[in-house]
């Protein structure tokens, strides 16, 4: 028999979603059968699998040891890193950090550690805030993610209460998202909402753009203006309306203005020349419109946070000079 004793991390989610990552080696149709038959007990008494934790139960599982395996945290990683975060803004719950264009957000193929959630863990680990050690069911993890070829504020989670929180919060989209981004040629009105299909191709990685609705697709709306001309390229502000796979370099190209330096659904052989490696999109503000109290994170109601436009790398071509404001 084990007893694991649940912590501030640990509360607040449903047990068969605790069990499910505590004790990762055990399917999940013997997990339910053990907690019907009593092998799994809440505080000395039956449970059921749909029952919320609170801090300090104790759970009492009659499981045999092979399905608890052996522990997967890296620790000694995560204080061996020099993390390199920049952080925008930081609190008990969360932070939100600007992630520089190039970096991965999370591992991929290659299975790098060199990844913003990596840099996420090791921070919180050096400052004391994480023990993955005492961690039973929650890692700090990212809310949001952004292409690694895209740069922009990405939300990341430093407790369990907070990530429900913040994840509840986007899936109601109560968070509002805002991108900076350069495209080709001029555009047909100052502002406006831009209706669309998109369906996604995962084995190319890819998204199609239609204006009438087909099968597997999935409606997108994207909004722009137009904040300054230079030639035959335009800046836009563009908010995400609906936050689908790649929607707005897609989106855009469909109507025919390509994202400068966008490979991908356009042709950036001479942007690349000009010094456009990455595609130019920038995710610049957020606005936190929560419709409720907003729970632990009721402090962020209301609030908006933008980064600094020095820091947008294809600014200056729009004639933005330091100090300049948005």
């Amino acid at each position: 028999m084990r007893i694991l004793k649940i912590n501030r991390n640990d509360a607040g989610q449903r047990l068969d979603k605790f069990l499910s990552k505590a004790v990762k080696g055990l399917p999940a149709s013997l997990m339910y059968k053990y907690i019907r038959t009593k092998k799994i007990k809440r505080n000395r008494a039956r449970t059921h699998p749909e029952e919320i934790l609170c801090e300090g139960d104790e759970l009492e599982l009659f499981v045999r040891d092979e399905f608890f395996g052996s522990p997967e945290k890296d620790t000694q990683a995560l204080r061996r890193i020099a993390p390199k975060l920049d952080i925008v803004y930081e609190d008990a719950h969360i932070l939100l950090l600007n992630k520089r264009p190039g970096v991965l957000v999370h591992e991929d193929a290659s299975a790098t550690d060199n990844t913003l959630l990596m840099h996420l863990q090791a921070y919180l680990t050096q400052k004391g805030e994480y023990c993955p050690e005492q961690e039973q069911s929650f890692a700090p993890a990212l809310c949001n993610r952004i292409d690694r070829n895209t740069g922009g504020i990405v939300i990341a989670a430093k407790t369990a209460a907070g990530l429900r929180e913040m994840n509840e919060r986007i899936r109601n989209d109560e968070v509002k998202k805002f991108y900076l981004c350069a495209v080709h040629g001029k555009m047909p009105r100052r502002q406006d909402t831009l209706h669309g299909w998109l369906r996604k191709d995962s084995v190319s990685n890819t998204v199609e753009v239609s204006d009438e609705r087909r099968p597997g697709c999935k409606e997108i709306v994207t909004r722009y203006r137009i904040l300054r001309e230079q030639g035959d390229r335009t800046l836009l502000e563009v908010e995400l309306v609906t936050g689908r796979t790649h929607q707005i370099r897609a989106h855009l190209a469909h109507i025919g203005h390509p994202l400068l330096g966008d490979g991908k659904y356009g042709v950036n052989r001479e942007d690349r020349a000009q010094g456009y490696k990455h595609q130019a999109l920038y995710a610049y503000r957020l606005q936190f419109c929560f419709h409720g109290d907003g729970g632990v994170l009721a402090y962020l109601r209301g609030r908006q946070f933008a980064l600094d436009p020095d820091g947008i790398w294809f600014l200056k071509d729009f004639g933005y000079r330091k100090g300049e404001t948005i």
